[in-house]
């Protein structure tokens, strides 16, 4: 039993999200104005399309945490988001190859990434179903489903290919089925046959063992498998405390390739400096912490899986794509949520925050939970 409280979201949650995409806003026109001048002659397409994002992701929060039911526990919504996602990952290998990769489907001239859908739609069906089987968690008979799922959306994004976003969702469910509470002994199975496969996948592909060769001995082909990482950490190293100032960038000169997406954040450390980056890293510092209050506080045990799985997958790309920029790891194609350019990751991201708003508007009648 739980009571709505319109207007009762997280205000903390809401603030820190408008300045997580204000940031982007900035440092996406900063970063992509010149190539946006080269490449189509305008060099605000970039940042049209990137406020274009914003908006469309800030009405679907508005209209999420106006939604009194719990509609993220509604087996219809959460089947029929789930199978949408399918449809649309299996539709990619039916639209023309872009730069050798099936990532997109195309109507009407929009383009959207299903992979960025693929991992809201996941955190919603396993909050639903670990949920409902709870009694029943360690019979291997109910793990088949939510494996089953798992799986076939990762065979999917890695034939994309788009194995970074892969691996992520793996990481992300093994954790959401550690938090419902899944023996160590069946997660110890998960984790040796995800390594089979996502070792067979990786050495498939040799820019990826480069990307790999490029991280663990970067001198050893600056201009070639390390340039990237090179690139990046000279752009961020040269920002100093301050920063060389918005717009200024030399790095975003040719010099650093994905500058508005992937490696954005190594623009922002050149021109705002280390205030900059510790400022962004505070922002989703707090993200994290506002979205495990929501988590703490979620009445239902299907609304604290949904908050833990939507809280995470936030904070794990913010991981993942600042360890990259910073030589930390090796390139995996994440981008930085909230602030990299790229309307499918900005929506999706966003309409995740809309739904831990919604949830944060919820409160139990029996102050009891499970977690």
């Amino acid at each position: 039993m739980e009571i709505f409280r319109p207007f009762g979201f997280d205000k903390g949650l809401f603030l820190v999200t408008l300045a997580l995409v204000g940031v982007g806003i900035i440092m996406v026109f900063s970063s992509s104005g010149v190539l946006a001048s080269e490449k189509y002659h305008q060099p605000f397409y970039f940042l049209v399309h990137q406020i274009i994002g914003v908006g469309s992701g800030l009405i679907l929060i508005l209209f999420i945490i106006q939604i009194r039911k719990p509609f993220y526990q509604n087996p219809y919504f959460v089947y029929g988001l789930l199978f949408l996602t399918f449809v649309l990952l299996a539709m990619c290998f039916l639209m023309p190859s872009l730069a050798k990769t099936n990532r997109w489907v195309q109507f009407l001239g929009i383009r959207f990434q299903p992979s960025e859908l693929a991992k809201i739609s996941l955190i919603l069906f396993f909050a639903y179903y670990l949920d409902r089987k709870s009694e029943k968690l360690n019979e291997f008979r109910t793990l088949l489903v939510p494996l089953g799922a798992l799986f076939l959306t990762i065979l999917l994004i890695l034939k994309e290919p788009d194995f970074g976003t892969a691996l992520l969702i793996f990481i992300l469910c093994a954790i959401l089925l550690f938090i419902a509470g899944v023996k160590l002994k069946y997660l110890g199975c998960l984790g040796i046959f995800s390594l089979v496969l996502f070792g067979f996948y990786l050495f498939q592909a040799s820019y990826r063992v480069d990307r790999i060769a490029g991280f663990l001995l970067p001198a050893s082909d600056p201009l070639g498998k390390s340039f990237q990482v090179i690139q990046s950490k000279m752009a961020v190293g040269s920002g100093g405390l301050l920063g060389v100032s918005i717009g200024e960038s030399t790095q975003k000169l040719f010099f650093l390739p994905c500058a508005h997406t992937d490696f954005i954040f190594a623009i922002l450390g050149e021109e705002l400096g280390l205030l900059g980056t510790l400022g962004t890293l505070t922002l989703y510092a707090l993200l994290l912490w506002r979205g495990v209050v929501i988590f703490l506080r979620a009445p239902s045990f299907s609304g604290q899986i949904a908050a833990a799985g939507l809280t995470l997958v936030i904070a794990i790309q913010a991981l993942l794509n600042i360890s990259v920029v910073l030589g930390m790891g090796p390139a995996k194609g994440v981008p930085l949520p909230l602030i990299s350019f790229g309307r499918s990751s900005l929506v999706c991201n966003l309409m995740a925050i809309g739904i831990l708003l919604n949830i944060s508007q919820r409160k139990s009648l029996n102050g009891k939970k499970r977690i």
